[in-house]
């Protein structure tokens, strides 16, 4: 259906000052209307739109306007503390390079601003054309976890139900995919396990791969509160800021966790620090484990680590006596090329000394963005809806059924992973691609490759709150879209935490609501009707909490976004069974598993391992150093995109790339403080200032991810299980 130019002159009117009936919604269009609370004055609570820790904000208002923000001091989370970000949390909101209206490439390959009807049929037109020459599987869409739930929901629905595309991921692809694995194989369904009180029960913390003072400083704030004096125990090849205030740092080689995981597995079972009750009633595969770690002797794993074998005796004994031993990992093991096996080698050392189900324990992945674990479980890209299974029969009638969509619809076969769609743009299978809230040309591996690959496609669409990215500036079409505090919906947090997003601010010029482009979208492809029930996105959570029902993280007893505020946000799961039948309000802190059974048929945990493989890009005579990359200040935030617009936080960073480098290493390289440098691996080169710190150890240097140039060096390697991007080492040299 075409929209009139009437309709859009109204889209245009758009821009006026924020009142209550004044919407972003496509009621513009007379699609129906989306109803949108529009905060009043005083104070709106929503959950903060940065990283996954959830923290809750206050946003107060005046004249309709957001004017700052406080963090919330009743919210379970983050208990009236906020980091950096999230007292900058509306700046990124008011960016002078905000997308205001639509921009489509013209003949001369510049990009022009056109009004919504011409960019809706540019999008229909050409991604239609290209699948009637090359077939549904030729479209893809890139998504994101920065975008909300019930957004994340409609665009998989669309995409794939609506438009006939099979292949289709997140860029959660690059934080969280193998946390998801590890726990699916290990536990029969991705469910960390845990609540953030945790942090404040244990009396051993065991941090793998985790600067948590730095990446999630609330969460570190949570340790600080704990009362028990715990044991900080920090695995990570840099003394980093988490490492410094630990009370011990095991500064292993890089990407010999695996080894040392299984050394100190060995070390547990040799010392007899096992609950083997637990172990008997519930896990499987122990003894094949058990013999398995026989080869991780202290010697042998000393010598490959790094470690002193009485460190190592030291860590399993301060594990194995431990009454509540929690353990913690991050994209230090989620971005390695064994970094499954990884995962699980923390999983199996909870399970054999029973640290799980109880407070102050678990096997604890910490998620990155903000919506991670809502786009884990609701963005219908490598699961379908809830958890469910694309290849299950049972499955797609199911969600078929909640939907009211003819099931004929839903593929029934899995989408490629991230590095597959983009190794199929290369194949020429992939000719037109669709990416939504993410920075494709900056954040991908091999940034260069990456770069080229998109320049191979037909037609790119990306769909973003700014004009300047570096995937923006390579599309074809340019869909401007509303960001946080724009809109409303949900985010899950690592914790499972569902809470609320709300909107207090009026977005620029024609800039939509993701929710209502998707909607603007559906009606013109031609499949308005198959989601006449998608009005708003609390109808859409509604379908949710259904499509949950009877999954492991169902969430049938929310009655909707008005409980969500009352209660401080919920965790999952929260069937209506339990909410009905025996409480009234849910807890505000609760963990998985406290009753021994596990997702799987049988109910127990699987013990899953495997050899350790050596690094993919050892270093040589020609590039000696081993590069590891990670976040910076708290202060950053993965590409700048947000974090750049803010005065405030560009004040507590370095404004260009920087190098750290060991003393030795700058003293035989000829290297001072503060000299410019190229840092080059065998894919490119990366202009920085060289920073000497005994940070790093000598034969490795360490570069933060955020710089526009960083993955230029990275290796494209990825995780066999989870396909997520090895980024945490690579060969490289440095040049005076």
């Amino acid at each position: 259906m075409m929209v009139s130019g009437a309709e859009s002159n109204l889209l245009h009117a758009r821009s006026g000052p924020l009142t209550a009936d004044l919407v972003q919604s496509p009621a513009a269009f007379g699609l129906g209307q989306v109803p949108q609370r529009l905060s009043p004055d005083g104070e709106a609570r929503m959950v903060c739109g940065f990283c996954a820790t959830g923290c809750n904000l206050r946003v107060h208002l005046r004249d309709g306007q957001a004017v700052n923000v406080t963090p919330d001091p009743n919210y379970p989370v983050n208990l009236g503390m906020a980091c950096p970000k999230g007292w900058e949390a509306l700046t990124p909101l008011q960016a002078t390079d905000r997308a205001t209206t639509p921009l489509l490439r013209d003949a001369t390959g510049q990009l022009r601003p056109v009004d919504w009807p011409q960019a809706l049929d540019a999008f229909v037109e050409n991604f239609q054309r290209i699948q009637q020459y090359h077939g549904p599987e030729s479209v893809a869409f890139l998504s994101t976890g920065q975008i909300v739930s019930e957004e994340m929901a409609f665009l998989g629905a669309l995409a794939k139900f609506g438009m006939g595309m099979i292949h289709g991921d997140g860029n959660t692809r690059q934080c969280m995919a193998t946390a998801v694995t590890a726990y699916k194989e290990s536990f029969g369904f991705d469910a960390p396990p845990y609540t953030y009180g945790d942090f404040e029960e244990s009396d051993v913390i065991v941090l793998v791969g985790s600067n948590l003072c730095i990446a999630h400083p609330i969460m570190w704030q949570r340790v600080m509160r704990n009362p028990h004096s715990p044991k900080i125990i920090v695995l990570d090849p840099r003394r980093t800021e988490t490492a410094m205030a630990a009370t011990h740092h095991l500064a292993l080689r890089p990407k010999t966790d695996l080894v040392l995981l299984y050394g100190l597995a060995h070390l547990l079972i040799k010392e007899g620090y096992l609950d083997e009750a637990f172990i008997a009633q519930n896990t499987e595969g122990y003894e094949a484990f058990r013999e398995h770690v026989e080869d991780y002797a202290p010697k042998h794993v000393a010598a490959l680590t790094g470690i002193p074998e009485a460190n190592l005796r030291e860590v399993a004994g301060l594990i194995g006596q431990g009454k509540r031993v929690s353990f913690w990992w991050t994209m230090g093991v989620n971005q390695s090329h064994e970094a499954t096996r990884t995962a699980q080698a923390i999983i199996n050392l909870a399970l054999m000394t029973g640290n799980i189900g109880r407070p102050g324990t678990g096997a604890n992945s910490i998620t990155g963005q903000c919506n991670a674990m809502g786009s884990r479980l609701f963005s219908n890209t490598t699961t379908l809806l809830g958890g469910h299974q694309f290849t299950s029969e049972t499955d797609r009638q199911k969600v078929a059924r909640v939907l009211d969509i003819p099931v004929r619809h839903i593929p029934d076969q899995n989408s490629w992973a991230y590095d597959q769609i983009m190794e199929g743009i290369g194949e020429g299978k992939i000719k037109g691609l669709w990416i939504i809230a993410t920075n494709t040309a900056h954040s991908w591996m091999h940034q260069q490759r990456a770069q080229a690959l998109l320049n191979k496609l037909d037609f790119l669409v990306v769909q973003d709150m700014y004009t300047t990215t570096e995937t923006v500036e390579m599309a074809d079409l340019v869909l401007p879209a509303a960001g946080w505090g724009e809109k409303e919906g949900t985010f899950i947090n690592s914790e499972r935490r569902i809470g609320l997003v709300k909107r207090v601010a009026q977005a620029p010029g024609q800039a939509l609501a993701d929710f209502s482009i998707f909607r603007l979208l559906a009606q013109r492809w031609g499949v308005g009707e198959m989601f006449k029930k998608w009005t708003s996105p609390e109808a859409v959570f509604d379908l949710l909490k259904e499509v949950s029902r009877d999954q492991p993280c169902d969430i049938t007893g929310i009655d909707g976004y008005d409980t969500l505020e009352r209660e401080g946000g919920i965790q999952w799961p929260l069937p209506d069974a339990l909410r009905n039948g025996h409480l009234e309000h849910p807890a505000k802190e609760r963990r998985l598993f406290t009753d021994g059974k596990f997702y799987s048929e049988n109910q127990k945990a699987k013990f899953i391992f495997d050899v350790p493989r050596g690094l993919p890009e050892p270093t040589d005579e020609q590039y000696p150093l081993l590069l590891l990359t990670g976040r910076g200040t708290s202060s950053q935030w993965h590409t700048q995109s947000r974090t750049s617009k803010s005065k405030v936080l560009r004040k507590l960073y370095p404004q260009k790339a920087y190098v750290e480098i060991n003393p030795t290493d700058a003293r035989r390289l000829g290297i001072r403080a503060s000299q410019q440098v190229e840092v080059v691996s065998r894919r490119g080169r990366l202009h920085a200032t060289a920073f000497l710190t005994p940070t790093v150890a000598c034969g490795q240097v360490f570069v933060p991810m955020h710089y526009a140039k960083a993955n230029q060096l990275t290796y494209p390697e990825v995780d066999p299980h989870s396909r997520q991007p090895a980024y945490k080492a690579c060969a490289v040299r440095i040049e005076g």
